[in-house]
């Protein structure tokens, strides 16, 4: 077996279908298997799957594990020499898996392999960066890297300086389209799972570089990615969950007071976004309640970030035993 394909969703049944028609329509010349975890979805995602596409080997959990544990189960149970999680809100286009694939058999040393990603109205995605820092999260808080695009100091951290029409090396590539070698998988590990959703992609790049492989992008495959669809649902606990995973990442990678610094920057990301919005929401009718309630889940993700920056995660509890068991650990 090539190569795994591992689909996660919660309740998006139209695309997962989109997104399962277009990787057999443009999948040719490599052995693959589909793997789809569904996360409790109550839409007939599952039911689809099974009519549709009998030959897709379906996990059905019986509530929602997180887009990270669910992709760990696919792993688990997967053949091929590499895996590929696809995100379910994707299109492949042009066999793109298959070019994918072979870069990668070029490559040896690369863990993981990253393509071009689309918008729907074929325009760029940025989906190569580099890991949180002190110094990414204050240029994305300041906006300084949407004022200077351009700027190799001030768009570092989404590489927007960049064209990606060629082949390179990078820090990190976006987990809607990511294949990993799965011998590079047996020697670093799954992903962490204290992750649940958000900065998994970060962590575990950082892992497979810190034990000598490579992370690639290549721009001779493509697929389209809608971006958003799993998360739209409960908009404000995906936000928060979206600021508090960075935490957890600078928590597990880098010293204490760069921790502390890094949550000071979080609450300065949020809270100088709460102007823009109140505007908006005072000003422009139709599009008041949003605003409203987005001015709501920043002022609220802020103070987490301040207070008790564990409150961001959906996985709170789970979090903040793994962290005391760590420190425990360290004591010993």
């Amino acid at each position: 077996m090539d190569v795994s394909i591992i689909i996660v969703a919660w309740n998006v049944r139209k695309l997962l279908y989109d997104c399962l028609k277009s990787v057999y329509d443009q999948t040719k010349g490599v052995d693959f298997e589909v793997i789809y975890v569904d996360n409790a979805s109550k839409d007939g995602s599952v039911e689809m799957v099974t009519k549709e596409f009998p030959e897709v080997k379906v996990i059905r959990n019986e509530e929602n594990k997180g887009f990270i544990k669910a992709n760990n189960q696919g792993i688990e149970v997967a053949q091929g020499r590499y895996v590929l999680l696809l995100n379910s809100d994707t299109i492949v286009l042009d066999n793109a898996i298959t070019k994918t694939v072979k870069f990668a058999d070029e490559h040896p040393k690369a863990a993981v392999v990253g393509c071009r990603v689309l918008n729907p109205d074929y325009t760029i995605q940025l989906t190569c960066f580099m890991y949180p820092s002190l110094l990414n999260m204050f240029l994305a808080a300041t906006y300084l890297y949407k004022i200077f695009p351009k700027s190799r100091l001030f768009g570092r951290e989404y590489m927007t300086w960049w064209d990606f029409n060629n082949v390179r090396e990078v820090q990190t590539i976006a987990g809607c389209y990511s294949l990993v070698r799965m011998e590079a998988i047996k020697q670093v590990g799954l992903m962490d799972e204290l992750y649940f959703v958000y900065s998994d992609d970060p962590d575990w790049c950082y892992r497979f570089r810190k034990s000598g492989w490579k992370i690639m992008f290549t721009p001779d495959a493509q697929i389209i990615h809608y971006g958003g669809q799993n998360t739209k649902q409960m908009a404000r606990e995906f936000r928060w969950q979206l600021e508090g995973s960075r935490l957890i990442f600078m928590r597990l990678h880098r010293n204490k007071l760069e921790f502390l610094a890094a949550r000071l920057l979080t609450a300065l990301f949020l809270l100088l976004r709460i102007p823009y919005h109140l505007g908006v929401g005072l000003f422009a009718r139709t599009k008041r309640k949003h605003s409203f309630e987005t001015v709501k889940t920043y002022w609220l993700g802020a103070y987490y970030c301040l207070a008790s920056w564990t409150q961001l995660l959906m996985n709170a509890e789970v979090v903040k035993q793994k962290l005391r068991e760590m420190s425990t650990n360290r004591n010993l």
